[in-house]
């Protein structure tokens, strides 16, 4: 009826102090993505298709930090790590559900990018209102339909040897590897072929964006047009490397699977916003604004 999580078996004090450092990642992300998503929706500036998305993109983060790292928290300060057979399904199915929505939001900004700079007439004729809540609308609902099949085969699995999950998360392949029941192989085969889909059509759709996009800038004749319109996409790019870095490989040791889990889980949720506020003039003008008006004196 429960399973345990041995996320990080390390001495007390190690353990502390990850606590500690893992509480103020996760304090700080959603400090970062709830103050983009307060100025996407309360400021007319960036009321645009690009900021809609990482509007989106900021609450999925949110939700997906919400989902691991209050568990992995109480995990590392209490001795009872157990969780239950539900929770455990639902921790994972929306841990996935999230990270593939994450993924495919991440591909729907590279489009909207390759729209503006190489189709800057046409832009607002292209990405308009319609089309940019059915991509978004597309991403979520999705996303959650993908994974609800797979998930649903959990369901009717045998556990009848060990419960001991060997990751801070209930992670997809562990449960299934913990399970005694028949075609097991099935299973993880089915799940691969789901992440590998997913993953090669959101690269996909990122690196023939960026060709096309590259393409365009280098066409320019100013170079000051040229670095202002590579300016507009660093956010995403760098972002986009970010999460082509932390994609899980079945080739690495778990402790280094561990470690990419924790980048992916943690650290990225935690970049997202500072990356997109640090390197985005028009979201930095909103946000001192909102500064200044809140503190005029």
């Amino acid at each position: 009826m429960e399973f345990i999580l041995v996320s990080f078996q390390l001495s007390k004090p190690l353990e502390c102090f990850l606590f500690g450092v893992l509480l103020i990642v996760f304090l700080l992300t959603v400090t970062g993505n709830l103050t983009i998503i307060a100025l996407v929706c309360l400021d007319q500036r960036l009321q645009t298709p690009m900021y809609f998305f990482l509007c989106n993109l900021s609450v999925m983060e949110t939700l997906f930090v919400f989902t691991i790292s209050p568990k992995m928290l109480v995990s590392l300060i209490s001795l009872n790590k157990a969780i239950s057979f539900w929770g455990c399904i639902a921790q994972c199915y929306f841990y996935f559900s999230f990270g593939t929505c994450g993924s495919s939001l991440i591909a729907v900004m590279a489009f909207d990018r390759y729209v503006a700079i190489c189709y800057p007439l046409r832009y607002a004729t292209i990405m308009n209102k319609r089309l940019c809540v059915f991509l978004v609308l597309g991403c979520w609902v999705g996303a959650f339909l993908l994974l609800f099949v797979p998930m649903s085969f959990l369901f009717h699995l045998s556990f009848c040897g060990s419960n001991l999950i060997d990751s801070f998360f209930c992670d997809y392949a562990l449960i299934i590897k913990l399970s005694c029941s028949k075609n097991v192989h099935f299973l993880l085969d089915f799940e691969t072929f789901l992440s590998s889909v997913v993953m090669l059509t959101s690269l996909s759709v990122n690196g023939f964006s960026y060709l096309y996009i590259i393409s365009t800038i280098v066409r320019m004749d100013s170079t000051k047009g040229r670095k202002k319109t590579f300016s507009t996409c660093a956010s995403h790019i760098t972002v986009a490397s970010i999460f082509m870095y932390s994609i899980p490989s079945k080739g690495r040791s778990r402790d280094v699977q561990k470690a990419v889990a924790v980048l992916t889980a943690v650290i990225t949720p935690l970049l997202n916003p500072f990356i997109y506020t640090l390197r985005n003039e028009n979201v930095k003008e909103v946000f001192k604004d909102c500064l200044r008006n809140s503190f005029p004196y």
